[in-house]
């Protein structure tokens, strides 16, 4: 099997060689770019399998970079930050990356959350073919379609049309879409979505699941899923 690609962003020399082999030890073939426009033109070229984007490089941003990259691909993006509550994370996910590491990051942990998005983006819909959940929704189900509304889920095919018109969902938006079609009307928690599809085996930052809610909102419709305060979210059914 195909070594795993990663494209590693960093504009520090030291972080920068250190990460890379201690990712190449553990089997990773990396690319490593000391600035945001060098990042994209080793993304078009390579395609690599998973991104790593430190969010402060020069020419272009780690935020444009996850944007441009995003616009052109589905490929998984983790960013890098140095301070957990910057801004530049929230910007970062709406961007569009799928998850964040905060620096100084312990390499072990690194490798841990880079292999937790690569399998939920390998097996997106589960081994079943079902969602994340491992059942069906309790709405209209039509041979692998489930129905709300005027959203579709074909946890088959892996397809979500809105009025007819297809939607464009990440890997990680499409598990979280998932989790919330296999229990509609049931609240799920932040930790819990998580859990269920970051993979996250200790506790994360709820901003993650806060900020691909949102994004997932844009896409199917805003009232389709409820805030349920102090509780977590929910799937109109």
């Amino acid at each position: 099997m195909a070594e795993t690609h990663v494209l590693f962003v960093e504009d520090d020399d030291v972080i920068r060689e250190a990460t890379q082999l201690a990712l190449e030890r553990v089997g990773f073939t990396v690319t490593a770019m000391p600035d945001g426009l060098s990042g994209l033109e080793a993304f078009r070229a390579d395609r690599p399998d998973i991104a790593l984007l430190d969010v402060m490089v020069p020419g272009l941003d780690g935020v444009s970079l996850c944007r441009r990259i995003r616009d052109e691909s589905t490929v998984p993006v983790i960013m890098l930050s140095a301070r957990a509550d910057s801004i530049d994370v929230v910007l970062g996910l709406e961007a569009g990356a799928d998850d964040y590491v905060t620096k100084p990051f312990d390499g072990a942990v690194l490798v841990a959350r880079i292999r937790a998005v690569l399998r939920r983006f390998g097996h997106a819909a589960g081994p079943d073919g079902v969602g994340p959940g491992g059942t069906e929704g309790d709405d209209e189900a039509l041979g692998g379609v489930l129905v709300f509304g005027d959203l579709e889920v074909d946890t088959d095919g892996m397809e979500v049309r809105r009025a007819g018109e297809q939607v464009a969902l990440t890997p990680t938006e499409m598990r979280l879409l998932l989790e919330f079609s296999s229990a509609p009307g049931t609240v799920l928690s932040r930790d819990k979505l998580l859990e269920r599809v970051w993979d996250y085996g200790w506790g994360g930052d709820t901003r993650v699941v806060d900020v691909h809610v949102q994004r997932l909102r844009t896409k199917i419709g805003q009232d389709r899923i409820d805030t349920v305060r102090g509780f977590g979210y929910k799937l109109r059914g």
